[in-house]
């Protein structure tokens, strides 16, 4: 999907809405536990019950992978049935990767060809040559970690450097690497206040927001300091719509929660 299409949808559904699709077996509605793939059939009444309301759809990989096999068999599932029903639906694949070259290469392909995703997240650690291999496929998206949402991103993250913020400087770096218009960046909700300097360095790339909801950002905030022409956001919410219930209404649940914030940003759309 092109960032084009991506905004074509942003509109159309009045939302920004990207739902987490991040399974455990240990929270999800028992009676699913007696289902042949109990983490599909989650998967697939969430997306059932939600899709009319957002735009996106984000698997983080580490819980499917902690299941072996019949996890990454879920998660192939997951992606097929949302590329086959709904494509005009963004898949962005939570995985973090990032290493040498062709390492990189081969990450870009499990998720972009095999799998079918749109985007995938990347750690820019390693910098530009563990990022590239990513951003050479056509019409895919790299979500590039830049400032997240957790308590040890000030570990790094803020660090100042030759007098500038690292991930100032990742911003700024990552600009000039090849094909840097398919890159969008990881910012967390709950770092807020520091969109607006986030903006003044990549004021048209999209930005992906966790961390509304469960970890206590505030969509209105984001929206104040995160917005650009092209809205350039994607709110991501998981564990406060896919868990909102574990009894047998959980998907109605789940979409009354993606409703609530559906009609927030749509009034946010419609200042």
């Amino acid at each position: 999907m092109t960032t084009d299409q991506l905004i074509t949808q942003i509109r159309k559904k009045q939302s920004f809405l990207c739902i987490g699709l991040d399974v455990d077996l240990n929270k999800i509605p028992k009676h699913l536990l007696k289902e042949e793939d109990p983490i599909f059939a989650f998967n697939k009444a969430i997306i059932d019950a939600t899709h009319h309301l957002c735009v996106a759809y984000k698997p983080n990989t580490a819980f499917y992978e902690a299941y072996g096999i019949k996890g990454w068999q879920a998660l192939e599932k997951t992606i097929n049935y949302l590329n086959d029903n709904h494509p005009e639906i963004y898949t962005i694949a939570d995985a973090k990767r990032g290493d040498i070259g062709n390492t990189s290469t081969m990450y870009a392909k499990a998720f972009f060809e095999d799998l079918g995703f749109d985007s995938v997240t990347v750690a820019p650690y390693m910098g530009k040559d563990s990022v590239e291999p990513f951003l050479a496929f056509k019409d895919k998206h790299t979500i590039l970690l830049a400032l997240t949402s957790n308590q040890g991103a000030f570990d790094f993250q803020t660090k100042t450097v030759d007098g500038v913020q690292l991930y100032k400087q990742v911003l700024e770096t990552s600009k000039s690497w090849v094909n840097a218009e398919n890159l969008m960046y990881v910012v967390g909700a709950t770092k807020a206040e520091f969109l607006a300097d986030i903006r003044k360095i990549i004021p048209n790339s999209f930005l992906l927001v966790p961390g509304v909801g469960a970890q206590g950002g505030n969509l209105q905030e984001v929206c104040k300091y995160g917005m650009n022409d092209s809205v350039g956001l994607l709110i991501n919410s998981s564990r406060g719509i896919i868990y909102a219930s574990q009894e047998e209404n959980f998907a109605q649940a789940a979409a009354d929660k993606s409703e609530e914030l559906q009609q927030q940003m749509a009034a946010v759309l419609a200042i």
